[in-house]
């Protein structure tokens, strides 16, 4: 009998869906705890459900495969575990647009509705990204395949948050957030993008009560917010302006008095050197706005329109009311001049659109007690970076860290697990999925928080949710901690 001849070209359809086949069945990803040797574990950064995987996630799943494989072959237990992310602002905004095309709205649904249609995506689109990874040749444990909206997961999340809240390191407040209009949530820091951008610098006079006829000139690249203005402020070592500290200056538009301050964080080449202080819509004047005890005036609804503290802007879209307001101070001769300026424009990271600083009422976590045991066990050398350049980087973002945002104005998520009371006005914060009663007063007439947690709230959990946290498992005894983090540059 003649044997077959070897194919001239390599025909990978042939070989490696069948050979990855085989591998699973005879269960080769799938480690056997062994008290008696150290496992070698990654947990898989699990990639988005918004759609295909790209080359990032192929770079990454194979430099993970060529670490899982090395120490699988010298014999060690070795646990590489996949999964997906629900990713929830950006799978949002995907199925937003699929269901645009069908002249639907997530409004016009409503939120049962809404989220069945994101169900369907995700089933779609995850075993889209696991059929990808196994074309890949990636030797994942698949028998332990995570989602981050598993109820296991969603479980873990809502542990989390009881157990944060209850030790005081999560608390609601009014603080100063990045708003992204289109989606209209707020984004944490790593959810904006900086885009250099051509603009402008306009110069607007502010007249001075106590003296007739003199002005104080101020540049802003967002005249709109003038409306917002909670005062003017001065760098205190400017000699230019020590005399006008303490006066009242008129606001344009408005003509609400707002007093003339000094302030050591203003940049006295910056413009004039002369600053409109806006504390509901700028991070550095909402500080300054808190150093000198300044009212916070938010001037924008969620949609990026103007509220009723813009006055006769009041409806307007932020950018016609900045024409209009533009065109109002040409007409009081308030506006000095127009120059061309280059600055770092904020967009949402999923829909571009230019985000807005703005006030708001969201859920925060105290980051400080947090990050000081993060920093040190990197001080100690008990986790290393590679290349080593990243730790320097890893000081410097721990080192000066805000309170994390942890509430997102969407649907798709997981839901906060807090419930307010309409009868006695009580907070009750619980694990479970539903809570039937009040946990103060026992009424059954209690309202969940609408609000969803930042889809880095559960992916931070991973490495050990995927184990079996909160519970004392088997799993997460021997594979936790893992021993490496391959992640993408950010």
């Amino acid at each position: 009998m003649q044997k077959p001849e070897m194919p001239k070209t390599y025909d990978p359809r042939s070989v490696e869906q069948r050979l990855y086949g085989w591998w699973e069945e005879r269960g080769y990803f799938t480690p056997r705890i062994d008290p008696t040797k150290r496992p070698f574990v990654i947990s898989m950064p699990p990639p988005n459900v918004t759609g295909e995987l790209h080359l990032g996630h192929a770079i990454t799943a194979a430099l993970q495969d060529l670490m899982i494989r090395y120490h699988r072959m010298k014999g060690e237990p070795t646990l590489w575990l996949p999964g997906e992310d629900h990713a929830s602002i950006a799978a949002q905004y995907v199925v937003e647009k699929e269901i645009a095309k069908e002249g639907l709205t997530r409004e016009g649904l409503g939120r049962e509705k809404f989220l069945e249609q994101v169900w369907d995506w995700m089933h779609r689109y995850r075993h889209v990204i696991a059929i990808q990874h196994k074309r890949l040749g990636t030797s994942c444990d698949w028998t332990r395949e995570r989602f981050t909206m598993d109820p296991g997961m969603a479980r873990a999340v809502r542990e989390a948050f009881v157990r944060l809240f209850k030790k005081g390191l999560i608390y609601r407040g009014n603080y100063l957030v990045n708003w992204c209009p289109r989606c209209g949530t707020a984004l944490s820091d790593l959810e904006v993008e900086h885009e250099e951008e051509e603009s402008r610098l306009y110069y607007v006079r502010y007249p001075l009560e106590s003296l007739k006829g003199e002005y104080i000139t101020v540049a802003t690249t967002r005249p709109e917010t003038i409306l917002g203005d909670a005062a003017v402020a001065v760098n205190p070592s400017d000699k230019r302006y020590t005399s006008f500290v303490g006066h009242i200056a008129i606001l344009p538009a408005l003509h609400r008095r707002i007093p003339i301050i000094a302030d050591e964080s203003v940049d006295p080449e910056f413009g004039t050197g002369a600053v409109k202080v806006t504390p509901g819509h700028d991070p550095t004047d909402y500080e300054i706005g808190q150093r000198h005890q300044l009212p916070i005036i938010n001037i924008l609804n969620d949609d990026g329109t103007l509220n009723k503290e813009a006055g006769p802007y009041a409806g307007q879209d932020r950018y016609e009311a900045r024409r209009n307001l533009l065109a109002d101070l040409e007409k009081e001769e308030l506006l000095v001049k127009v120059e061309p300026y280059t600055h770092a424009l904020g967009h949402c990271q999923r829909c571009h659109t230019v985000v807005e600083p703005r006030v708001s009422m969201q859920w925060f976590v105290k980051i400080k007690p947090l990050a000081d045991p993060a920093i040190g066990v990197v001080r100690d050398g008990r986790i290393r970076f590679v290349p080593e350049r990243f730790t320097r980087v890893y000081f410097n973002w721990l080192e000066n860290i805000r309170d994390w945002c942890i509430s997102r104005q969407l649907w798709w998520g997981h839901r906060i697990p807090v419930w307010y009371c309409d009868d006695c006005g009580y907070m009750s914060t619980s694990s479970e999925e539903t809570l039937a009663a009040c946990a103060n007063c026992g009424s059954s007439n209690i309202r969940q928080d609408p609000d969803i947690l930042d889809t880095w709230f559960s992916s931070g959990l991973w490495p050990f949710s995927t184990l079996g946290w909160p519970d004392d498992t088997e799993d997460l005894r021997y594979f936790y901690p893992t021993a490496v983090m391959e992640t993408a540059y950010d």
